[in-house]
C-alpha cells in the first residue's frame, strides 16, 4: 500500500468514525430500546479508533530531538 493510498484510507476511516459518533448520538438521543445497537456502534467506532492510530503512527515520522 502506497502513502497516498494510506492517506487516503486514513480519511475514509475518519470519516466514518465521525459518522458512527453522530448515529451514537442520535440513538442516545432517543433513549429507546436500541441500547444493543448502540453498544454495536461504540464497538465498532473503538475499532475504527484503533486503526486510526495505526496508520496515523506509520505516517508521522519519529522525530529524534
Amino acid at each position: 500500500m502506497t502513502e497516498d493510498e494510506m492517506r487516503k484510507r486514513l480519511a475514509a476511516l475518519r470519516t466514518e468514525h465521525r459518522d458512527l459518533d453522530i448515529a451514537i448520538s442520535a440513538l442516545s438521543d432517543t433513549g429507546g430500546p436500541d441500547q444493543l445497537q448502540v453498544a454495536r456502534l461504540k464497538k465498532r467506532k473503538l475499532l475504527l479508533k484503533d486503526q486510526i492510530a495505526v496508520f496515523e503512527d506509520y505516517l508521522t515520522p519519529d522525530i529524534i530531538a
